[in-house]
């Protein structure tokens, strides 16, 4: 064939030309003070358009002088490591592999920045954009080639491991560091996570720290992504979307068109920040599925293994974390591949809110945390729910005990009794939810069931639980349980209602004038998932709030009624805020209750997977 000259003139030339002597004549004449072939070979190294021939070539002279890589070569062994050998041709990729494994047995001062090269590849390459004249780094999500040049970085790794026994203890530090920032693409995020995760699976050792990381930077996420900004953000997006769609009238309805699951609805979330967590969730979920089952089957071992290390993480970041929307959704996931898990959770979660030595703010979400996922999971059956009211009555029968053995007058006092609020508020949200699961069936057994919890005694108590829960759970409750006459709570509604809940001092000086319908800080970590990609594997498990009946919702005795709204809001899950009210936060147990005969409790009769 016939080349055209002018496209030889316009090509690039063709790179076989190698300057210099052998790998081992530079080391050498290096070493002896002639640095100019060094120079020039690191230089040669560089070449952005250097040739897989030439970086083989090189390759093969490093590993037959691989003993005088020493520290003193520290500059050019940087220079071999960015050599741009992922998604290169197969030989280049396996003679620079063995390039490693020479390297890190060898010289083991090196072992970190090898280690640092591959992490450095765990997401997309970058490519800078321009955004309204401004030039912007991200990756590049377009590569088609990204899972094979995954796959060659996860085998360098290993083979470094295989090589390096110890090297565990060196990688975390490198993963923690090379963590993208949160703001970067949703992609980048997700890319690095899957990488981490599928590192796990060669290196178990580090599992639990690797799940701590990721969930710790999910955490800051969605903790910056409020519940209230995430609805705004996602119905003005339908909102904008029904602007740009103008209807011609007589052939749409867009108010039908346009419906919650309507076509208007995308995997993509309109608020950033929640997008981003909904990245990283589905990557969680889809590798807690995927090490869970074998063949498709349910590992028990690999599940408990895998529910020891988010337990622990669970106790570590999620709990001790107020008002996250998303995360703790992880356990929710995790508890519904078996009953066993479930009551294990609620096992720990018991543990907590009945143990003295644990901070009362512990204690306190423990509490919150075990009302709500009572009250939403659909996996956990209604015995179980029975055999976890049974505890909470009995803890706080004998918590009412211990006040009256006191000798001293009870009062409504958080920073005293602050779990024990907290516990009964558990209760009323459990009941809520799940008190028709319970009637049906036999009626009459449910009712029998409902009247022997003795809830009467709870809410005519001197501590006054309905005074500080929140008022959407106390009117839902009181209409509840007056409707199946199990206990009536409307006078001492109405008599805690002429009495102005205690507020103290604004941190900025003066009285505050804030009525606290908070006081409690409550927040039920199960509320309604808002998360769509991920969602899906959330919606089939989740208890949804059904509406109360016109019979459950009659006139009170001060001929008030349950609205819409009021029940709008609670099935929202919104809690009032509490800025500006400071002070709240409950303390530890008073000394005099500590003892044995208190308000000590059976241990709960499940069994750990």
């Amino acid at each position: 064939m016939e080349i055209d000259a002018r496209d030889f003139l316009n090509s690039p030339p063709v790179k076989t030309v190698r300057f210099g002597g052998s790998v081992a004549e530079t080391l050498a004449k290096h070493k002896r003070g002639d640095s100019s072939d060094y120079e020039l070979l690191k230089h040669q190294l560089a070449d952005p358009d250097i040739r897989d021939a030439q970086i083989i070539n090189w390759l093969q002279e490093f590993r037959s002088s691989v003993t005088q890589l020493t520290k003193d070569h520290e500059q050019l062994i940087y220079t071999i490591l960015r050599l741009p050998w992922v998604g290169r041709s197969q030989a280049v990729v396996e003679e620079y592999m063995a390039f490693l494994g020479n390297l890190v047995s060898a010289q083991t001062v090196y072992l970190c920045a090898c280690l640092r090269m591959v992490v450095s590849h765990f997401t997309p390459k970058r490519v800078t954009i321009c955004e309204a004249g401004v030039d912007i780094s991200d990756s590049d999500d377009e590569d088609e080639n990204l899972p094979r040049n995954f796959d060659q970085c996860h085998q360098a790794l290993q083979l470094i491991t295989r090589y390096v026994p110890s090297t565990s203890r060196f990688l975390m530090p490198i993963l923690h560091e090379n963590f993208p920032f949160i703001q970067k693409s949703s992609r980048t995020l997700e890319c690095y996570v899957h990488n981490v995760l599928r590192v796990t699976v060669y290196i178990p050792s580090i599992r639990r720290d690797v799940l701590e990381l990721i969930i710790g930077k999910m955490l800051k996420l969605d903790v910056s992504a409020s519940r209230s900004d995430i609805e705004e953000a996602e119905e003005n997006a339908v909102q904008n979307q029904r602007a740009k769609e103008p209807t011609e009238e007589g052939l749409f309805d867009m108010d039908e068109d346009m419906s919650a699951d309507g076509p208007c609805r995308t995997t993509v979330m309109a608020h950033p920040v929640a997008d981003r967590l909904d990245s990283l969730m589905a990557v969680l979920m889809a590798y807690i599925k995927d090490f869970c089952h074998v063949n498709g089957s349910l590992s028990a071992e690999r599940t408990k293994d895998l529910y020891r290390d988010l337990l622990s993480v669970f106790d570590k970041l999620i709990l001790p974390t107020h008002a996250s929307c998303h995360v703790q959704y992880i356990l929710f996931y995790l508890c519904s591949f078996r009953v066993a898990l479930a009551e294990a959770f609620l096992d720990h979660l018991w543990k907590i809110l009945q143990s003295p030595s644990q901070p009362a703010v512990l204690r306190q979400a423990a509490a919150g945390y075990l009302g709500s996922f009572l009250a939403r999971a659909k996996f956990i059956p209604v015995l179980t729910v029975r055999g976890c009211l049974d505890l909470l009555l009995s803890w706080t029968h004998r918590y009412i005990d211990s006040q009256d053995n006191s000798g001293r007058q009870a009062c409504c006092d958080i920073s005293l009794h602050g779990p024990f609020y907290t516990a009964c508020q558990a209760i009323f949200y459990t009941l809520i939810f799940r008190h028709r699961a319970m009637l049906e069936g036999n009626m009459k057994k449910g009712l029998e069931y409902l009247q022997s919890l003795n809830l009467e005694r709870l809410v005519m108590c001197q501590l006054n639980p309905l005074k500080v829960c929140l008022p959407a759970v106390t009117s839902m409750f009181a209409a509840i349980t007056r409707t199946y006459q199990v206990v009536f709570c409307y006078t001492i509604i109405e008599r805690n209602n002429r009495h102005v809940l205690p507020v103290v001092r604004s941190s900025a000086g003066g009285d505050s004038v804030t009525t606290n319908t908070n006081p409690l800080d409550s927040f039920f970590p199960f509320d309604p998932y808002l998360l769509r990609r991920s969602g899906h594997l959330i919606e089939p498990l989740y208890q949804v709030w059904e509406e109360l009946s016109d019979a459950e919702l009659l006139p009170t005795k001060t001929g008030q009624q349950g609205s819409r709204e009021d029940e709008d809001d609670f099935l929202c899950g919104e809690t009032p805020q509490t800025e500006g009210i400071v002070g709240m936060t409950p303390s530890s147990y008073d000394s005099s209750l500590r003892s044995p005969s208190g308000v000590g409790s059976p241990p709960i009769g499940f069994q750990r997977p």
